[in-house]
């Protein structure tokens, strides 16, 4: 009866996840650069050498990761927009000081000359965090080179400041945390991807898509209903077996 309630309890507390993660998607359906929330229920760890089978609940890291689709990229034709193409990701320092990746192009320049996205995680060069010093113009190359021309010359007096840090995710083992960014699962850092390419001027939507997302909460809801009625048979037939166990009066 024991392993029935906790069976019927650890599907409401997953599917419950699951339907914080479907709002969450349907919160951010208009944010730029992100990727829509995927519960990861599957997690089965081994004990005891190997010879055991142990179930247990994900940590918070560990309850989300990313749908990698692409967004609709849609032109701004402002300079410190860009749109990462293909399947590599844009190097930025997370709060924690670690290295995280995004999607988000989005950029500014804070009063201190710090790049950074739109949702304040500073953006990596090929030597750190890019700092720009003061100028007239600024631009993003396809490489991700930025460039700006300085204050009182000429416009052909173009200065490099930096190359934007682009990686690539492939065959590596990462996940999406909470705070939106792309990890290396267990810590780490990703190979630069001297192939990838920006699109200036431009930016990638949320790739959530409203339709699925409502389905999947419809979806979500009935099963969360289906493992409520378990418990709700599990407290039944404790009672008929008690009833048994009564002496007659």
């Amino acid at each position: 009866m024991d392993k029935l309630v906790y069976t019927a309890a650890t599907g409401l507390r997953a599917h419950m996840a699951a339907q914080a993660a479907i709002a969450n998607n349907m919160a951010n359906a208009s944010t730029t650069g992100f990727r829509a929330d995927r519960v990861v229920f599957d997690r089965i760890d081994l004990k005891g050498g190997g010879t055991q089978l142990e179930a247990r609940a994900p940590t918070s890291e560990e309850v989300t990761d990313a749908d990698r689709r692409a967004g609709a990229v849609t032109q701004t034709g402002r300079p410190l927009d860009l749109a990462v193409n293909g399947a590599a990701w844009l190097a930025v320092q997370a709060s924690d000081g670690s290295e995280a990746y995004t999607r988000r192009g989005d950029l500014e320049v804070t009063p201190s000359g710090v790049l950074q996205t739109g949702d304040g995680f500073i953006v990596q060069g090929q030597g750190g965090p890019i700092t720009l010093p003061p100028y007239d113009k600024l631009t993003i190359a396809g490489d991700g080179t930025v460039s700006i021309v300085p204050p009182g010359t000429e416009a052909s007096a173009v200065q490099v400041v930096d190359r934007i840090k682009l990686v690539s995710a492939t065959g590596a083992d990462t996940v999406k945390g909470l705070d939106n960014l792309l990890r290396v699962r267990g810590g780490g850092t990703l190979p630069d991807d001297m192939d990838a390419t920006v699109t200036a001027g431009a930016l990638e939507g949320s790739n959530v898509n409203m339709t699925e997302a409502l389905v999947d909460m419809i979806e979500n809801q009935r099963s969360y209903e289906v493992q409520a009625n378990l418990l709700k048979e599990a407290k039944s037939m404790d009672e008929g077996a008690t009833s048994l166990m009564r002496l007659p009066s």
